[in-house]
Order: C-alpha cells, then sequence, then structure tokens
C-alpha cells in the first residue's frame, strides 16, 4: 500500500471538504459529515478531516501510479474550488 498525506490551511476547511465530497458524491463513492470525509476512486482512497482552518488528507493507493493520480485530482480540485484563498499543498 501506498500512502501520501498533506494539510493544509483553509478559510473554513470543513466547507472546503464537504464542496470536495460533494462534487466526487455525483460520480463515486463518498461520504462526509461537517468534520471528516471519504472518497472511494477506483485508483485511490482518500481520507479528510477538517478541524477549524486545518484540512487534513489522506491518500492511498495500491500502486505509485494511483497515489499520484489520488494526489492530483484532489489538489486540482482544492484549488479550483479555493478561488478566494492561497492553498499550498505539500505532499509528504
Amino acid at each position: 500500500m501506498f500512502s501520501s498525506h498533506a494539510n493544509v490551511t483553509l478559510i473554513s476547511a470543513s466547507a472546503s471538504m464537504k464542496k470536495l465530497c460533494r462534487h466526487f458524491s455525483h460520480k463515486i463513492e463518498t461520504e462526509f459529515d461537517d468534520e471528516s470525509g471519504f472518497v472511494r476512486f477506483p485508483f485511490a482512497q482518500v481520507e479528510l478531516k477538517a478541524d477549524g482552518q486545518q484540512l487534513s488528507i489522506q491518500v492511498e493507493a495500491d500502486d505509485q501510479q494511483g497515489l499520484e493520480k489520488g494526489r492530483d485530482v484532489i489538489s486540482s480540485h482544492l484549488l479550483r474550488f479555493a478561488t478566494r484563498q492561497q492553498v499550498e499543498l505539500n505532499w509528504e
């Protein structure tokens, strides 16, 4: 199992997380509430946790390619949705 983690500071981590999950829920399996979310892509699964202004993102996949694709999809969507904020993602 391959995994990667990032923490992001946002104006409202919960609102951003729920927006991401709602967006993906139209096509794939998601679960979310005000504090946590889960997205299951065919290539990776993503766990999100919101606490105030901090959004914690954990991506796991069976292979490196799936991991990179999962990180890219989450990153691109988060940056697209956070139009009024400066968002910096540093994956570990």
